[in-house]
């Protein structure tokens, strides 16, 4: 198939029904190969990825992968997990090290099974649930057709700035005096800027209602000190997902301050132990459990550093959007404390369609809502991350010339130009950074198993 017009190739036929298991398994290979070479010659900007480290990968492959160990260590439900449960116990203590955290479970299989097994640690069906809004870049899980909905609890929102997307933090104290919730929840899948937690924290300890931190987007950033420490300021919870801005597997991690105790009489340590297991996960993905180890044993060592540069990349990015032109938000405020970058692009066509056609020339990211919005598949704008490509060593000359490629894609008549441009760009940062190094390129193809027994 060619590509000597610089786009990207299609998706390769999928095979009839008619077909041999052997095209199946060719199909699989040949599409993930391409999929690989599209990432080679692509900038991602997706604020919800990163790469795990090949030594975390490594962890994928394992024997692990084909195993059981329901319940704890030293407490299964199956044999054979002698040499496992070490390595759990050793990656707990990895994360309560990292995070300072007197408790960690790290059974969740994602960021949302976190969050189901923590709503049902702290509330009940009916109880008051408060969230920051979806318009001002709440996670849908927090919403009435989330998780929060499907435990059965009623949803509030506290009031928002929307010029920050963060909480009103002196209204959002009214309101849990008002309110008295059973949790006072606090998280966001667009996150600018930190949220001033203590007022919460107090509140909530006022009116008997316990307290969660969604870190799925910032983790990586707290675990290297530069965003804010929502433990220490007294958040009885973390979850959060274990691929963001923390370059770990794609996996789930609940953490917890001192144990206290809930309205129910019950230990919240024990509960939350009790509600990973068996009340939201049976197995729980004992190789990603691994893959996460790692993953912490090499941010103890790397990644404060790996923080300071995502946060950079993201205000370096945001000014030299700005200084081409474009609607970047909260331009008052320095842009963003975070990874992320939000984009008002409705001048340039929309989020969707922006999105789109930087796709079509090498740049992947998303499109996002902004206050105002009222349509999900159609908002006024994009969301840009730094992760992936601070991960792979880019600094400040790379951003500008990242925004200059997103300033053209984002307007008619430079496709061939940006689409060869990004490819170059991207042809010079291969290798990942901030972890135990090794000589494959970040996007190495994979190394297929050859097979004998095809008729």
């Amino acid at each position: 198939m060619s590509n000597s017009n610089h786009e990207f190739p299609k998706p390769l036929e999928i095979p009839n029904s008619s077909s041999k298991s052997e095209q199946s398994l060719n199909f699989f290979r040949n599409q993930i190969e391409q999929h690989h070479r599209r990432f080679q010659a692509s900038i991602p900007l997706i604020a919800s990825e990163n790469l795990v480290s090949r030594a975390a990968m490594d962890m994928f492959t394992t024997d692990l992968h084909n195993r059981y160990a329901e319940g704890l260590p030293g407490s299964r439900y199956y044999e054979g997990n002698e040499d496992y449960d070490p390595i759990e116990l050793h990656t707990e203590e990895l994360a309560k090290r990292l995070f300072n955290a007197p408790f960690a479970d790290v059974r969740p299989i994602s960021g949302t099974a976190a969050n189901i097994s923590a709503l049902f640690s702290l509330a009940s069906p009916g109880d008051k649930f408060m969230a920051p809004e979806l318009a001002a870049g709440a996670h849908i899980s927090t919403q009435k057709f989330g998780a929060a909905g499907l435990r059965g609890l009623t949803t509030i929102t506290y009031p928002s700035i929307h010029e920050t997307m963060s909480i009103d933090t002196d209204l959002a104290v009214k309101a849990i005096h008002t309110e008295k919730p059973r949790i006072c929840y606090v998280g966001q899948s667009v996150y600018l800027f930190p949220n001033d937690l203590k007022p919460i924290v107090e509140a909530a300890n006022e009116v008997g209602a316990n307290t969660m931190y969604d870190g799925a987007h910032v983790l990586g950033l707290i675990a290297g000190k530069q965003f804010q420490d929502p433990l220490g300021d007294g958040m009885n919870l973390i979850t959060a997902s274990t691929h963001k801005t923390f370059p770990g597997p794609q996996h789930g991690v609940i953490l917890a301050n001192k144990d206290v105790e809930l309205p129910n009489g019950k230990s919240l340590h024990k509960t939350i132990r009790n509600k990973v297991f068996p009340g939201v996960h049976s197995n729980h993905h004992l190789h990603k459990v691994a893959a996460f180890g790692v993953s912490l044993a090499e941010a103890l060592e790397f990644q404060e550093d790996y923080a300071k540069n995502i946060i950079s990349n993201a205000q370096n990015l945001a000014e030299s959007l700005w200084n081409r032109g474009m609607k970047v938000f909260a331009s008052d405020l320095g842009f963003t404390q975070s990874h992320t970058v939000l984009v008002d692009v409705s001048e340039r066509g929309g989020g969707a369609d922006v999105s789109k056609r930087c796709e079509a020339q090498g740049l992947i990211m998303n499109k996002n809502m902004l206050p105002g919005d009222t349509s999900a598949v159609n908002p006024s704008g994009i969301r840009l991350g730094t992760p992936e490509m601070t991960r792979l060593g880019m600094g400040k000359d790379a951003m500008d010339e990242v925004a200059e490629l997103i300033h053209l894609a984002s307007i008619s008549g430079h496709e061939s130009e940006v689409r060869e441009r990004s490819k170059s760009l991207k042809n010079q940062y291969t290798e990942m950074k901030y972890c135990w190094k090794t000589e494959e390129n970040a996007y190495t193809l994979p190394n297929w198993s050859e097979i004998t027994n095809f008729n």
